[in-house]
């Protein structure tokens, strides 16, 4: 028995107890380089901790290691004192000479695929907090055997070749070929979250291969992050997904050929999957500038020509911001075969053109339309033999009452037709898909304040506040101004009900409970802060740097 019981401690002890070391690059830090890592030796719990510098780090390397869902393994960028990221440039980047992998003029990091380290299915990996750019034709690297080479077309600035449980979170991600690419792999690609981050500036001129983000995965989840324009003169999507298993949820999505390309699969692992038949996309803001590539704001279905590998099943499209400035027709969704259908509602689909100029449907398939806020005088169609099914109670106008149109603050005047005219989320989409949230610029997300019923379009009304009967000289912030954490005192425990931050148009960008408040993620700017306690209301001024 007592020998059971030694055995039973001994396997806890080694399965809990993993001996995870920090890695600290940068100036004044133990290791220079971000080649003096252990790239091919990293265990599960391991963090890299690259520290920003004035300049660039010119490296690029490959990860393949096995994280837990407990013991992640985090490469962390650690902001400068102005909140610099550090800044990983592929023009002219070394590869560590004791890692082995191929495809590197694909990527500048590069997860999955190697000898050294050893091949295997990289697993649970964070990648957070750094500016990634310049990995292009236009760039040269030095590979793992000392020859210069130049990149590929297709090269991204971060590159899964395989994977599961993967974040690619907080990063700026521009002028590279594809910003992201994800290769399913015959299904290995699982479990992907991307969120958080600016992605623009991406693609190769005069090619409609590259994009943004190009993905193929088993479940994969984009959230809170910032799409901008490619660069000038690419012909890519802003966000190409090939996935099953697919969320796109506040993001705000500018520009491109299509603002969304969500295309048939590669592989039967995924196109068998259940949940190939099932896309979501909501809460987003998708913006259609004039001279944009194609008229059609989103594309559901496929493109391979192979139709019986198409999407097929619903595209659930509910409570986005859609808005044209094109000075010609725009269309909001392509889908490719009679077997896609999109369900749409509560969305508002604006155009700055006549309402005649916005349709809602080309291709084929079906569109079911109900509970929108939309430009008066819109059509069905400019072509194709889709059906369009007007289900009732869409609103109609020539305004929506955006609080700033011209500089593209979509959040709601007082006196909007879209507050309270949304329906509730059907049930068959909770709790997994429930609109809890709303994106805030940029690159990030807040709670989603619900007064009455949900407002159509992807931000809900927040009524300015009433700065009266402020009680700020007993409850004190500080540090004030701050850009990381803040402290409120003279306040009795357990007295907290509700702490909020407005920014100065009234929108809600964060809630918490909490007496130490962490604002990192909040952009610089001025704040009130409505605190309820059990007795009282206060109003606060806060700057965030």
């Amino acid at each position: 028995m007592r020998r059971s019981l030694l055995m039973l401690l001994s396997l806890f002890l080694s399965v809990n107890c993993i001996q995870a070391t920090d890695y600290n690059v940068g100036p004044g830090q133990p290791l220079a380089n971000i080649s003096e890592v252990p790239w091919d030796a990293l265990q599960a719990g391991d963090r890299i901790y690259i520290h920003w510098r004035s300049t660039p780090y010119y490296e690029k390397w490959v990860i393949n290691a096995q994280g837990t869902e407990l013991n992640r393994i985090e490469i962390i960028g650690v902001s400068g004192p102005g909140g610099q990221k550090p800044i990983i440039d592929g023009d002219g980047a070394v590869t560590p000479t004791y890692l082995d992998y191929w495809n590197e003029v694909r990527g500048l990091i590069k997860i999955g695929g190697s000898s050294v380290p050893a091949d295997g299915l990289p697993s649970y990996i964070t990648i957070e907090n750094l500016e990634l750019r310049s990995v292009r034709p236009a760039y040269s690297f030095t590979s793992d055997s000392g020859a210069t080479e130049t990149y590929a077309s297709n090269a991204a600035s971060v590159y899964i070749e395989k994977g599961e449980h993967i974040i690619i979170r907080d990063c700026i991600i521009h002028d590279s070929g594809n910003g992201i690419f994800i290769g399913a792999n015959g299904g290995q690609t699982r479990d992907i979250l991307i969120t958080n981050n600016y992605i623009y500036d991406n693609g190769i001129d005069g090619s409609i291969f590259e994009h943004n983000t190009y993905t193929e995965a088993l479940g994969i989840t984009y959230e809170y992050n910032r799409f901008g324009p490619l660069r000038t003169g690419a012909l890519g999507n802003n966000l190409k997904d090939r996935s099953a298993g697919l969320v796109v949820r506040y993001n705000w999505i500018e520009s491109g050929n299509r603002q969304l390309d969500l295309v048939d699969a590669g592989t039967s692992a995924l196109y068998d999957d259940p949940s190939y038949l099932t896309t979501y996309v909501y809460g987003n803001i998708l913006i259609e500038p004039d001279g944009a590539g194609n008229s059609q704001v989103v594309h559901y279905g496929g493109d391979s020509g192979t139709t019986s590998q198409y999407r097929k099943g619903n595209l659930y499209f509910y409570n986005n911001t859609v808005v044209s400035t094109r000075s010609s027709n725009t269309t909001l969704a392509r889908l490719s075969t009679q077997d896609e259908t999109m369900n749409t509602f509560n969305n508002v689909i604006y155009t700055s053109n006549s309402g005649s100029s916005m349709a809602m449907i080309n291709g084929d398939g079906t569109m079911n339309l109900q509970y929108n806020w939309l430009k008066s005088n819109w059509v069905a169609s400019h072509g194709g033999t889709g059906t369009l099914n007007d289900q009732g109670d869409n609103l109609e106008g020539s305004d929506p009452l955006f609080v700033d149109f011209g500089n593209q603050d979509f959040s709601l005047q007082d006196t909007a037709p879209l507050i309270d005219s949304g329906t509730a989320i059907p049930a068959i989409h909770l709790p997994d898909h429930d609109l809890l949230y709303e994106y805030v610029l940029h690159a990030s997300g807040s709670a989603k304040q619900v007064v009455n019923s949900l407002d159509i379009g992807a931000f809900e009304y927040q009524a300015p506040l009433s700065i009266t009967d402020i009680d700020a000289a007993q409850i004190v912030m500080y540090p004030n101004p701050s850009n990381s954490l803040v402290y409120l005192k003279n306040l009795e425990p357990g007295t907290i009900k509700s702490i909020a931050f407005y920014a100065v148009n009234g929108q809600l960008v964060l809630t918490t409970t909490d007496a130490v408040i962490d604002v990192t993620g909040m952009a610089a700017g001025i704040y009130f802060v409505k605190l309820e306690t059990s007795d009282r209301q206060t109003v606060l001024r806060f700057v965030k740097q």
